[in-house]
């Protein structure tokens, strides 16, 4: 197979059966977006996740994620994202600087970091990005919360109902925001 009928016809990714070889032996690039609506002053007022099924058949909540295109920019795959799971009218402030608040290694094997993904090795790049427009799930997500710091950060949080380690991804990114 030539490398360029590996790619697809808009060559931006390649066929399921070559994409489940890369995982096996490249770790495959991502961006995490930890979506906000923030206060007049810019302080973090709420956090958005996502309720979707996770791939052991769960629901789980999630934040918005996926990976890096062939031939995109972190800008422009942070903005594809954001609009496949929060819509397109979602008017996301994405960041002038590519530069993440964290970067999060996710490892087939549990244990090797807090971060877990049973399909692959994944290096993550993790953005803060406020959101101001309308939003509404898209895709496979069933909902789309929007929880105050203050639910996070309490006892029975919907952190909680994270996997993979995406529930420190988002206490990471408050912190990061001086929300915790």
């Amino acid at each position: 197979m030539s490398s360029r009928t590996a790619v697809d016809s808009e060559g931006s990714w390649f066929d399921p059966e070559r994409v489940s070889d890369l995982r096996r032996h490249l770790p495959i690039t991502y961006v995490d977006v930890v979506p906000v609506r923030t206060d007049v002053d810019g302080a973090v007022a709420e956090v958005g996740l996502l309720l979707r099924a996770s791939g052991a058949g769960q629901i789980v909540r999630a934040i918005v994620s996926g990976r890096v295109l062939i031939h995109e920019t972190l800008r422009e795959a942070i903005a594809r994202h954001v609009e496949k799971d929060l819509g397109p009218m979602a008017m996301p402030r994405i960041p002038v600087s590519p530069v993440p608040f964290t970067v999060a290694e996710y490892f087939p094997t549990p244990g090797v970091s807090p971060f877990h993904d049973p399909r692959q090795h994944a290096i993550s790049l993790a953005y803060v990005v406020p959101i101001d427009g309308e939003t509404a799930p898209q895709e496979d997500a069933l909902e789309l919360s929007w929880f105050g710091v203050d639910e996070l950060l309490g006892d029975s949080s919907p952190l909680h109902e994270m996997d993979g380690g995406r529930d420190l991804l988002v206490r990471r990114a408050l912190a990061y925001m001086g929300a915790a």
